[in-house]
């Protein structure tokens, strides 16, 4: 069983935000793979579905990125999952538009989302990801991961970085 959490802010206010990056690709994957609407439940959507004999459940946080945590190890809690079943898929700041790192463990790097979550589970558990790139000044950090992305950003992130994570997952964690 692999639980596949998509960092992100509730509302359609911050729906194409590039702070989003982590719902938008589970959004993609719920569709690409055919999963069955979200239900309400753990302080999140969520939905499961089997994906070549591994049950694979699907997690967007309704409690806003700041408290992130507090969903996770709901489900978390509620499944016994092991840390090497879990993968975050985020925005990251540091990394260029449309790049994507993976990893094990490690630190929230100033991710408010990750520090909520490490502070619940701990540290050890594969994050994804997923690039937007930096403003120029500190200052506008906020503002710069709370703007929507163009139609021409998110149509790339659509076509070429969603696909390319969505093949990512299936080869690497659910050996399809």
């Amino acid at each position: 069983m692999f639980l596949m959490i998509g960092l992100g802010n509730p509302g359609d206010e911050y729906r194409y935000t590039r702070h989003n990056a982590g719902f938008l690709f589970i959004d993609y994957f719920a569709e690409t793979e055919k999963f069955p609407v979200f239900r309400t439940k753990f302080d999140s959507l969520y939905v499961e579905r089997v994906i070549s004999g591994e049950k694979v459940i699907l997690q967007k946080p309704q409690t806003f990125m700041n408290l992130s945590g507090r969903a996770v190890g709901q489900i978390v809690s509620f499944y016994k999952l092991p840390p090497e079943h879990i993968i975050v898929f985020h925005d990251d700041i540091d990394l260029q538009p449309f790049d994507v790192k993976v990893k094990f463990g490690g630190g929230h790097g100033g991710h408010n989302g990750l520090k909520s979550i490490d502070g619940t589970i701990g540290r050890d558990y594969w994050r994804v990801r997923i690039g937007i790139g930096r403003p120029i000044l500190k200052e506008q950090v906020a503002d710069y991961v709370l703007s929507r992305f163009s139609k021409i950003e998110f149509g790339k992130f659509e076509s070429e970085i969603f696909s390319q994570i969505a093949s990512l997952v299936l080869n690497k964690f659910l050996e399809r």
